[in-house]
């Protein structure tokens, strides 16, 4: 959700200049700076960049230069006459400039006259604000090509991972089986072979990673499908890899072999990736 979008626009006697950027958020978040005249016009402004941008931080600059003569600040003309008269009659031959200097330093020497809204002006800005936030669009999409690839990425080692980590279960198993058999005959004790066998089915069982092989697979491919979707998905694969971290820490806690444990830690360090990346995602 991160970008910057910047558009201008030379007018006869102005120059307008709109700045958008955007950071990570998990709504909507928008801040907007504009001159006093235009206030009225927040409301929809605000709309529209909700329509465009849907979320994150937004901070919205739009600048006007005066470029030509005019000017909204006028003189006060009786105000600061009167305040040289007051001062004259104090001082009596001060300098008739450094008596200017002072008066137009008084309150209420300058008046600011409030501008009405030119719609032919603001139908300009309008189309500068457009360009502004089809620039940062144009930046997010980007940046979402190049999040795809990393997610890919990631993904792609992750199910590895899990591949390689498969892999080691059978001998992870038959060292389950050799510490079992080795405790019973330490014990010196007769035991029932078929009750063995039984209880050690059982005691594997417990530790089968199948399903959560399954599921994380099942997971892996729904975070590809999700990213491959047209629509705002940002929140959905937040929730994904929510659901792959608990697969990823239940594999790691049936594991009960070193190999495989490094490979869990492995499939973590890559998912701790993609969550970091997946705030960045619309």
């Amino acid at each position: 959700m991160t970008g910057f979008g910047k558009a201008s626009l030379q007018l006869p006697t102005k120059k307008i200049t709109v700045e958008v950027k955007s950071l990570n958020s998990k709504g909507l978040d928008l801040n907007t700076r504009m001159p006093s005249v235009y206030r009225e016009m927040e409301l929809g402004l605000r709309n529209q960049i909700a329509q465009q941008l849907e979320r994150g931080k937004i901070d919205f600059s739009l600048f006007i230069e005066v470029t030509g003569e005019e000017t909204s600040t006028k003189v006060n003309a009786p105000i600061v006459k009167a305040y040289i008269s007051q001062m004259r009659a104090i001082l009596a031959d001060a300098d008739e400039t450094e008596l200017m200097k002072m008066a137009v330093r008084m309150p209420d020497a300058l008046k600011t006259e409030r501008d009405e809204i030119d719609e032919n002006e603001w139908k300009e800005i309008q189309k500068v604000i457009v360009e502004a936030l089809n620039n940062i669009l144009n930046f997010r999409q980007a940046e979402g090509l190049s999040l795809e690839k990393e997610f890919s990425l990631r993904i792609a080692n992750i199910r590895q991972y899990l591949s390689d980590a498969i892999a080691l279960d059978p001998e992870r198993i038959q060292n389950i089986k050799d510490k079992l058999q080795t405790a019973i005959t330490e014990l010196k004790v007769n035991v029932d072979e078929n009750r063995f066998e039984q209880e050690l089915i059982y005691y594997l069982e417990k530790l089968d990673v199948t399903e959560e092989r399954v599921r994380l697979n099942n997971h892996l491919d729904y975070f590809l499908e999700t990213i491959a979707g047209s629509e705002a998905n940002g929140r959905k694969l937040g929730f994904i890899t929510q659901e792959m971290g608990r697969e990823i820490n239940t594999l790691g806690s049936k594991s009960n072999h070193a190999g495989m444990q490094k490979l869990v830690v492995m499939m973590k360090d890559e998912l701790e990736k993609i969550k970091e990346q997946v705030l960045n995602v619309l």
